[in-house]
């Protein structure tokens, strides 16, 4: 597990007067700014959010620190980190994106496939990225209750139930 949890991004500059545009990625879009100070992911920079306004696809947001567009263009891209301890605790069948990542993935007959390398978000659901001794390319694996039955982020394992010709 890690210290912090990527919360959101900024998407560059909102108009001329430093605000920028923040993607969240909260399931409760708003609470970005509840979970501050946030860090970049080097843990660099610190910024203050205040939410100006909704706009399609995140927020305007002022962050402490960005005075100008230069500066606000200048950080497009930069993720946004909360300390983990400011996280709500999650639901047993919810995980945080950052836990996933690293885990050994195994067959339900203990075979190791590989390890989780990435969450990627097509809309539809989430897939595992996963990685492996004998894959030529990474394999994405649905993150469904069929596909992965169970998850033990304690014992740092995937238990991987894949369709057929997945692997």
């Amino acid at each position: 597990m890690t210290d912090r949890v990527c919360v959101g991004a900024i998407a560059g500059a909102f108009g001329v007067n430093g605000e920028v545009r923040l993607k969240s990625f909260c399931a409760q879009p708003e609470d970005v700014a509840s979970y501050g100070p946030l860090y970049s992911e080097d843990g660099s920079q610190s910024y203050t959010i205040t939410l100006t306004k909704s706009v399609p696809n995140g927020f305007a947001a002022r962050l402490s620190g960005i005075a100008t567009k230069e500066q606000a263009d200048a950080r497009k891209g930069v993720r946004l980190y909360a300390d983990r301890d400011r996280m709500p605790d999650l639901p047993d069948d919810e995980f945080y994106h950052a836990d996933l990542i690293g885990l050994e993935v195994r067959d339900t007959g203990g075979t190791l496939l590989g390890s989780v390398r990435a969450v990627q978000e097509y809309g539809a659901g989430d897939m595992l990225e996963i990685h492996g001794p004998g894959l030529k390319a990474t394999v994405l694996l649905p993150f469904t209750r069929d596909a992965v039955p169970t998850v033990d982020i304690a014992a740092g394992r995937i238990v991987a139930d894949p369709p057929e010709g997945l692997f």
